[in-house]
This record gives structure tokens, sequence and C-alpha cells, in this order.
């Protein structure tokens, strides 16, 4: 928005030039969204607190646990606000690509919304059935494919292109809808699961979101790409502002979630911030690279597979508890020392998703 204001104010002043630029905007694209969620992070604590919008804790879990039921939920559209009013105030709102990774993360969110809704107000554990929330994550992230797909407008902008090789690149055709759709749906669950523990799916989130973001703009940078041979995708740079907004709006919710924590994302910020880590990835080119930063996603996602697997095929448990981070905790590790290890973890994944960009 303010993109279109300096535009017209160049005429009388030309500082208002350095608006034009995307690293500029981007930064204050993370103070923004940094400083709405400090402000507006207490009136909803306080808010939900009156509501009695509360944690529901699962009679299964860990014993530590029960000590966070009626903890304020839904704590995930402090993001979501802090996001859209950052992204819609230093974006270009011409640029498609800031609205395609918008509106997934809002209409995710929805569903989490609705999800949280039903867990809190009427009591229900299961929230909405895995079938529905399923149904509408995949016509969401479909749409979004389709769209992406007829939109390309050169063939490496669908291409998968392979971390450490330079002219190595997967051509899916019309496939690429489906993967992509895959990956969105992957990644909204894949951090829904991790957010278990105090700030523990938020600064992964983060840090992901923030490389994400550097690698959309060296890849909507024609000089870049090319210095780097990754695929130069036009007006992908963009998206930098959204992921700064990602990354303060992360940052002032971890703020307050930090442990012990005063409020807790839900689902309604769970699946959103998922589901925005696959389109920038999809929109960027580097899938690949998300299943290297996200690692400690991957693997929790891993472990539920698999326990539910073993416990289906052979009636035996590979872990005491899934995600994997319940198993910590059942093994006799405090929670602030699980939270700390997995953002390390993420910490190394993300500098070796980085050196991607150069070891080729």
């Amino acid at each position: 928005m303010l993109v279109w204001l300096s535009d017209y104010l160049i005429q009388f002043n030309s500082s208002f030039a350095v608006l034009q630029y995307i690293t500029v905007r981007g930064i204050f694209s993370v103070l923004t969204a940094l400083f709405v969620s400090l402000i507006i992070g207490p009136y909803m604590i306080r808010r939900l607190n009156y509501l009695q919008i509360g944690q529901v804790v699962r009679d299964d879990g860990p014993e530590t646990h029960f000590s966070k039921a009626g903890t304020p939920t839904m704590g995930g559209a402090l993001i979501l606000v802090s996001i859209a009013i950052s992204t819609l105030l230093w974006s270009d709102l011409s640029n498609h690509y800031v609205w395609i990774v918008l509106l997934v993360t809002i209409l995710f969110g929805a569903i989490g919304w609705v999800d949280d809704y039903r867990k809190v107000f009427e009591q229900n554990t299961a929230g909405l059935s895995a079938k529905w929330k399923l149904f509408w994550q995949a016509l969401i992230g479909l749409v979004a494919a389709i769209f992406l797909y007829y939109t390309a407008v050169s063939p490496i902008e669908v291409e998968y292109i392979v971390p450490f090789f330079k002219d190595v690149s997967i051509s899916t055709g019309i496939f690429y809808i489906a993967i992509s759709a895959f990956i969105i749906v992957g990644f909204s669950n894949a951090v829904n699961l991790t957010d278990g523990l105090d700030g523990l799916a938020i600064l992964p989130t983060v840090m992901v979101g923030g490389a994400l973001g550097i690698i959309a703009y060296l890849a909507g940078h024609a000089e870049f790409s090319a210095y780097l041979n990754i695929p130069n995708v036009d007006g992908s740079g963009e998206v930098v502002i959204f992921a700064g907004a990602l990354v303060g709006a992360g940052m002032g919710f971890l703020w307050f979630n930090t442990y012990p924590a005063q409020i807790f994302m839900g689902d309604v910020g769970a699946l959103a911030l998922g589901a925005a880590l696959g389109v920038m990835a999809i929109i960027s080119r580097h899938e690949i690279v998300l299943f290297i930063m996200g690692g400690v996603f991957v693997v929790e996602t891993a472990s539920v597979i698999l326990q539910v697997g073993s416990f289906k095929l052979t009636g035996k448990r590979i872990f005491r508890m899934a995600p994997l981070h319940h198993h910590f905790e059942l093994k006799g590790w405090p929670e602030p020392r699980v939270i700390v290890r997995f953002w390390i973890i993420t910490v190394m994944l993300v500098l070796f998703g980085l050196a991607t960009l150069k070891l080729r």
C-alpha cells in the first residue's frame, strides 16, 4: 500500500524513493508486525482469559501438561492479524505472489479457527473431524497450486531443483499441482504436530520463514539468481515483505508464548504458518530445501506416522509417546531443554539449507 503512496510522493521529495527498495520495506515489515503483536498481545490475552477460551489438555498426555489447562489459546489470531496488517501496508499489492501466500495463510487459519472453536466452546478435544479438516486443506492447497501453475511464465517456475547440483531439475508437468498441494497441506499439519510445547513451533517457523524470505529475494533478483544458479522467478522478491511480517509477528508472539506460556497459538496459528512456509518454498522453487531447513517439523511428523504404523502392524510403540517432543519429555527431559535443543537443531538445519544455495 505504501509503495503506491511513495510513487505519488516521489514527485515532491525524492527521499520517498527509498520505499521502492524491497530490502527496506522488508525491514519495516518485520518491525511493524513485531510492534503490532506486542501492542495487541496483552489485550488479546486479557480478552481470551475473560471469555475463558482456555487450552484443553489431552488426558493421555504428559502429566506436566495438566497445569497448562485453561491457558488462553487461539493466539494464532494475533499472528495472523500482525502478518496481514504488515503485509498489506508494506508490500506491492499488484504482485500476485503476495496475495496467494497471504490468502492461503488466512484461509488455513480459518480452518484452524473452526477446529479450535469446537475444542474450546464445544469441549470436543477432537475438534474439527480429520476428514473435513483434510478436505478443506486439500481444496485450498489445490486451488493455490493450480493458480501458481497456470500463472507461471517460464518452465523453470514449475520444475523442481535439486540441491548441490547446478543443472539438475525435475519436470513433473501437470503433477506439479498435486505435489505442490501436498507440500502445502503436509507442512501445515507438520507445524501443527510440532506445536506441543511452549515456543517449540514458533521460533523454528520464524527461522525457516526468514530463510525462505532470503531465498525468495535472491530468486527474484536476476543477477543474484544467475550468480547462484538458482531459478529466477520474476516477482518472487516481493515475498520478502510477507516473510518479514511472519518473522516480526512470530517474534512478537514468542514474547508471550515463551516458557511458561501466557498464550498458545492453537490450530488457527499452526495450520496457517505451516501452509505459509509451503507456499513460500513453492514460489521460490526450493521445496527440497524446505524439507532440510524444516527438518524438525519433518521428524516430528515422521515420528507420528511411525508410531501409528508400528502400533497397527505389531501392537508395539516405537516411542514412549508421539510426536517426538513428548517422547523426550517422558524420558525425563525438562520442557525448556526439549524446546531449546530443538531450536538449536533448527538453527543448524537452516544454515545448512542456506549453504546449499552456493554448494552446487
